[in-house]
């Protein structure tokens, strides 16, 4: 997979930093199609010294997280003033769990937008390893202008 964004470059779009920032790179984006990110999952990852020990498997929740923050890159990709901008869940249906994300595993986020324009976002993702889906979602953002929260 040929890296279009680079993690230098997600963030500059992003205002996520470690410990949450999930994704490593954007593979593909195809305007009005589809968003597609990678993060490598590591042993190293703070999550997994209580999630759980001896059996670590990534909390889906941050699965979703990750499909979101890739639906923030493609929704953020094409503003100007971004960096007033910030991404605010909004709501989250349909979401399912299909199989275990490990250490080890590349996990690949495909978004594809449903609705993406303005303030208000509505995007599908579906988080894959090795092919096999792992977890989907229905994913809704609010854009939010930064001053107003600080």
């Amino acid at each position: 997979m040929e890296t279009v964004l680079d993690i230098r470059a997600i963030q500059e779009i992003l205002p996520h930093r470690y410990p949450f920032l999930l994704v490593d790179r954007i593979v593909e984006i195809t305007p009005d199609v589809r968003i597609v990110g990678v993060k490598q999952v590591s042993i190293n990852e703070h999550f997994f010294q209580g999630h759980y020990p001896g059996a670590p498997v990534m909390p889906g929740v941050l699965i979703v997280e990750a499909m979101a923050q890739v639906g923030a890159i493609y929704a953020l990709k094409t503003l100007e003033n971004r960096g007033e901008k910030l991404p605010l869940f909004s709501g989250i249906d349909n979401a399912r769990f299909r199989h275990p994300v490990r250490p080890g595993d590349t996990l690949v986020l495909t978004v594809t937008p449903l609705r993406v324009g303005g303030r208000i976002q509505k995007m599908h993702g579906e988080a894959s390893v090795e092919g096999k889906l792992v977890a989907e979602a229905d994913i809704m953002s609010v854009i939010a202008d930064r001053s107003a929260l600080a």
